[in-house]
């Protein structure tokens, strides 16, 4: 049985990543089922660190699975201290020489760009119902990014939607995803 906060994200995933093309190289992934949503209910730093790297292991052990996002349903809710989680998961890759096998994109329901105002609409770019570190092959990366036209322009192009569409529309949508499907 799939947990509310994994709902959640599988839910934002179709909404939001997927539906509003924020990531033009999702659809193929949840259609062929090669994204692996792992839970984390763990709120210390530590034991959420060694869930990251037991992550990690599972998708180099995994070759059919392209990717992994770590959901965490009850530590990180503060934006800082997810950014604490952040650092030290780089930091796990860069120590297991994993720096160009894997990557890490994040995700929090407080997601604030350095440049942005705490309201911004571009924030919901990087906002999901529950904190998720975003583990990806880079490898596979690179190889649907160079199929695809101008892919350094997607995060520009997903700020701008984001700021058109509205704090109100993404809110509305990150509530959404929260509610509990009905049975």
């Amino acid at each position: 049985m799939v947990s509310a906060a994994t709902e959640a994200v599988q839910k934002w995933v179709e909404q939001v990543v997927i539906g509003l093309n924020f990531c033009p190289f999702a659809h193929r992934e949840v259609e062929r089922d090669t994204i692996v949503y792992q839970e984390c209910h763990a709120t210390a730093l530590e034991t959420s660190l060694q869930a990251f790297a037991n992550a990690v292991q599972q998708l180099l052990d995994t070759p059919s699975k392209e990717t992994t996002l770590l959901v965490f349903s009850k530590g990180f809710t503060e934006f800082d201290d997810y950014l604490e989680l952040l650092d030290y998961a780089q930091l796990y890759l860069q120590q297991e020489d994993l720096e160009g096998v894997l990557q890490i994109a994040s995700f929090h329901p407080d997601y604030q760009f350095a440049d942005s105002t705490a309201d911004g609409a571009s924030n919901y770019t990087n906002r999901a119902p529950f904190p998720v570190l975003h583990i990806l092959r880079e490898a596979s990366l690179e190889r649907v990014l160079k199929r695809y036209p101008n892919p350094e322009l997607i995060p520009q192009r997903n700020c701008e939607q984001a700021e058109l569409l509205g704090r109100d529309y993404f809110e509305a949508i990150l509530l959404a995803c929260r509610e509990p499907k009905q049975r």
